[in-house]
């Protein structure tokens, strides 16, 4: 696997620092179904860009934790336009990570990376937990004739039978989706954003108790008010606090076994949305490895 130097990968970790990686950020800025705004395909530079600026010191878990984690990040690279083989592709990455006994942290790009990105997990696990954050259920069997479009990707991921799904901040779903939702109740619960006031995390919690999960973020899932950068945004979302308290909850109680953040769509001038996808990416993997 080829790095890009500390300096220029996520963090931007000065080059003297060494460390023996147990985390490795994947770019993977695939825009091939998107639907409305466009962009994601440079949302993974955009995230490492930003996160340079991000201060390495965590001052809730009071240390610098990319030192006790090693994260390196892969030189960026060509993606398939056919989806099929991006989605193979990514999916043989994972696989790669994995073998290096390595956490995979994959920056997208649209949300259709996911199905590729579990497939590892989903050989590798008896059960397999998907955490997602998004504005959308994804539970499209097709949307413009595409079987792998984001608006498909939880559907797909589902396709695998020892797959569930619990999502929070769900608020924008077609008529279409809701005979599937309801079939697959045992293996679908969401925390709708409406219910946002009454959403009971001790009940999350108990649902995560010794599950392996996998975290899948589309960025969308955040309030639009915070996160206008992204090509379907929704208001009515998940706000900063809300995410990171869901998120230490999982790593608490769960095995966290891998992510991606997806559906950035950055706003030439506008920043701080890239920074905080970079520091949500941060956080992700400080948690993983240093909560108990």
């Amino acid at each position: 696997m080829k790095y890009l130097s500390n300096k220029n990968g996520f963090l931007g970790i000065d080059n003297k620092f060494n460390f023996k990686e147990k985390a490795i950020v994947i770019p993977f800025g695939l825009e091939k179904t998107v639907s409305y705004g466009s962009g994601t395909r440079y949302g993974p530079r955009e995230i490492i860009k930003a996160s340079h600026q991000v201060e390495l010191y965590d001052e809730e878990l009071k240390c610098e934790p990319y030192k006790k984690i090693g994260i390196k990040t892969l030189k960026p690279f060509k993606i398939d336009k056919n989806i099929n083989k991006a989605l193979k592709k990514i999916s043989a990455i994972n696989q790669e990570v994995l073998n290096k006994n390595a956490f995979p942290l994959t920056l997208g790009g649209e949300h259709s990376i996911t199905p590729g990105c579990i497939k590892p997990f989903v050989n590798k696990y008896k059960n397999l937990l998907l955490l997602h954050f998004d504005a959308h259920a994804d539970l499209r069997e097709s949307y413009n004739g595409e079987k792998f479009s984001h608006a498909s990707a939880i559907k797909r991921c589902l396709d695998n039978k020892n797959i569930s799904v619990i999502s929070f901040g769900i608020r924008n779903i077609s008529q279409s989706e809701i005979p599937y939702l309801k079939k697959n109740s045992s293996r679908i619960k969401i925390f709708w954003a409406k219910d946002k006031v009454k959403w009971n995390l001790n009940k999350f919690e108990k649902m995560i108790k010794n599950k392996n999960v996998y975290i899948t973020f589309d960025v969308d899932g955040f309030d639009s008010s915070i996160m206008p950068a992204t090509g379907t945004p929704e208001p009515g979302g998940i706000n900063w606090d809300e995410a990171i308290n869901i998120i230490k909850i999982a790593s608490k109680n769960s095995n966290i076994v891998g992510a991606d953040i997806n559906e950035l769509a950055p706003i030439k001038g506008f920043n701080s949305y890239n920074f905080l996808v970079a520091k949500l990416a941060y956080k992700i993997l400080s948690y993983k490895f240093l909560l108990k």
